[in-house]
């Protein structure tokens, strides 16, 4: 690298060897460039596949396969720095490619989660020779507004993730005491309302992963930390290289907004092409029918709709590095809308959820109409304002936040699960307590929803939801959740409230993230909380929710309920109201396409 760092680098030749120069595929990974993903397998074949065996099967293909392992991780040179290295070192690993004998000078991206996040770093210094991508879950378009932080909330999957990798790191595996220390300490007994601190968590005895972990946690403010290459695409896709790519993600995939973002940005001002991919899967399960407790169906995979990863992968590379065949991605756009199944529980033991694949040019979709549904005094949502008047209050305690069941998130284990599940509290939810509970018979979880829809509604996008709150305290938080309601059934005596999407905002950045403002007690704010993007099939007989609570741990940290500026104070117990009436109509816009689109 540029400042002398050696990065450790496999280089996979053709069945021709280094006799005639070709086409280079690179993939930098942090997780080990000879290791196994959990992810790289198949319908077919449900044994993951080594990243060296799939290196060798592009190069069975023609193509130079090169791994690397990101610095500081496995068989590499100088400190991990998560996120904050890779653009430079990534570009610097493109000119040392094309300036090999083997290197015709193209050389494309591809790799999942970090693997796509190091593509996007890299492809924001524009190096030369970088001549296609394939980003799959993951790519940073802002990691302050999604990926590290929400609403100006903290992502815990960044706590899950350094306690799992600090143990994995080449400093650990070369000092005995350190290992035994972050052996011996469970995470679950580090995650409450309480803060790590410098030399006061679980991985003090990795303090290259502690430090970066209090970085992004202690950079509560959108400062230039947040601006760097690596996690802000965004604020390079003017210098962005100007090549064919593919964003993938999915819709429990904590990168969505990430990929959808990345693609409609970069469809302004690149010629591209690009093209966007969402499934219906978690982080990179693109092989499995289902996401948590729901399934979609044996259409819904990435192989039933697309084949084998690897062969469209090479198809992809084949026509824009090579000018090979056709285009295997002829649409911009491949979506797979969630819903419309049997609603039955199948002998898995999931909830028969259902879909369909769909494809477009634009994102939002062309034909999407937003349609406007207000809280009502009665808890119910309707397309008519309110007339009467209702205050709903709640009590939000940072010491019994509400649980997280599900959602868009990766890297939980073993505090938390991505997917679709039934809002309902039970033995495998952290901080679950008994007697369980329905998630909507908390009384800190406030519940709006339709009446039984008549018609099937088929939103796509993300909903946004139009608040107007007050809070006892000087800070608090305020999330969201969109629910598909299913009506009771003799395989769900109960029915099934099915997590869908989520947002979140702290309100002292109601107004801006670069300046937090406090709350006065019990003034009046109109926010705006948008949910994560979504497409799903709400059908006849079922009902929309909208759940407003405080808390949505441990996806998110615990707000305190206490004035940020001032150290020590110990948390408190909030008194959260939202309002409902002419004057303060509450209000969520829902973007709406045609079920037959």
């Amino acid at each position: 690298m540029r400042d002398g760092t050696r990065l450790a680098t496999d280089v996979y030749l053709p069945s021709f060897g280094k006799s005639q120069r070709t086409s280079v595929l690179l993939e930098r990974t942090p997780y080990d460039k000879l290791g196994t993903n959990h992810a790289d397998f198949s319908v077919q074949d449900q044994t993951p596949l080594s990243k060296a065996e799939i290196a060798t099967q592009f190069a069975k293909r023609g193509y130079v396969f090169v791994l690397q392992d990101c610095r500081g991780r496995y068989r590499s040179e100088g400190v991990f720095q998560k996120y904050l290295c890779e653009a430079e070192d990534g570009a610097d690993t493109v000119a040392w490619i094309v300036q090999q004998p083997w290197c015709n000078g193209r050389v494309g991206t591809l790799g999942l989660s970090y693997g796509a996040h190091v593509q996007a770093a890299l492809a924001t210094l524009n190096p030369v020779g970088l001549q296609a991508m394939f980003l799959d879950s993951g790519g940073f378009s802002s990691a302050y507004h999604s990926g590290i932080r929400q609403g100006g909330a903290y992502e815990l999957k960044q706590l899950t993730w350094a306690m799992k990798h600090a143990l994995l790191s080449p400093e650990t595996e070369a000092d005995p005491a350190r290992r035994s220390a972050l052996a011996s300490a469970d995470i679950r007994d580090w995650l409450s309302v309480e803060r790590w601190r410098k030399g006061h968590s679980p991985i003090s005895a990795a303090p290259e992963y502690e430090d970066f972990i209090l970085e992004q946690w202690q950079n509560e403010t959108f400062t230039d930390f947040w601006k760097q290459s690596g996690i802000y695409a965004c604020g390079a896709y003017d210098t962005f290289a100007d090549v064919p790519m593919v964003h993938m993600s999915s819709w429990y995939d904590p990168y969505a907004l990430t990929a959808i973002e990345n693609f409609t940005e970069l469809s302004k001002c690149k010629t591209g092409p690009i093209k966007l991919i969402m499934g219906p899967w978690t982080h990179g399960k693109r092989s499995l029918t289902f996401a948590g407790d729901v399934d979609f169906g044996q259409s819904s995979t990435f192989d039933a709709k697309f084949g084998n990863y690897v062969e469209l992968r090479t198809r992809w590379f084949d026509f824009h590095l090579n000018r090979n065949g056709n285009d295997p991605l002829p649409r911009a756009i491949y979506y797979f809308q969630m819903g419309g199944g049997s609603g039955r529980r199948l002998p898995s033991g999931r909830l028969d959820h259902g879909g369909t694949w769909h494809s477009a040019d634009t994102w939002p979709l062309a034909q999407t109409a937003i349609r406007s549904f207000y809280l009502q005094p009665d808890a119910s949502l309707a397309e008519t304002a309110a007339v009467r008047s209702k205050q709903f209050t709640f009590l939000s305690d940072p010491h019994d936040p509400v649980p997280t069941i599900g959602g868009a998130m990766a890297s939980g284990a073993p505090v938390m699960e991505a997917g679709g599940f039934d809002q309902r509290e039970g033995p495998d939810v952290f901080r679950s307590q008994q007697p369980y509970r329905k998630l909507s018979d908390r009384p800190d979880v406030l519940i709006f929803e339709t009446a039984l829809l008549e018609e099937d509604v088929n939103v796509t996008g993300q909903i946004v939801a139009e608040l107007f709150v007050s809070s006892t305290a000087i800070d608090t938080d305020f999330t969201i959740k969109v629910v598909d309601v299913y009506p009771p059934s003799a395989d769900y005596p109960e029915g099934y409230a099915l997590n869908i999407a989520h947002g979140i905002l702290r309100m002292r950045f109601r107004n801006s993230f670069e300046r937090p403002e406090p709350m006065e007690s019990g003034h009046v704010y109109r926010v705006s909380i948008s949910s994560f993007p979504m497409s799903n099939l709400f059908c006849i007989g079922h009902r929309i929710r909208l759940e407003v609570a405080s808390s949505n741990f441990p996806h998110f940290d615990i707000n305190p309920n206490t004035d940020w500026r001032v150290e020590g104070l110990l948390p408190c117990t909030a008194e959260n109201s939202v309002y409902a009436s002419k004057q303060y109509p509450s209000t969520i816009y829902i973007p709406v396409i045609p079920a037959t689109n």
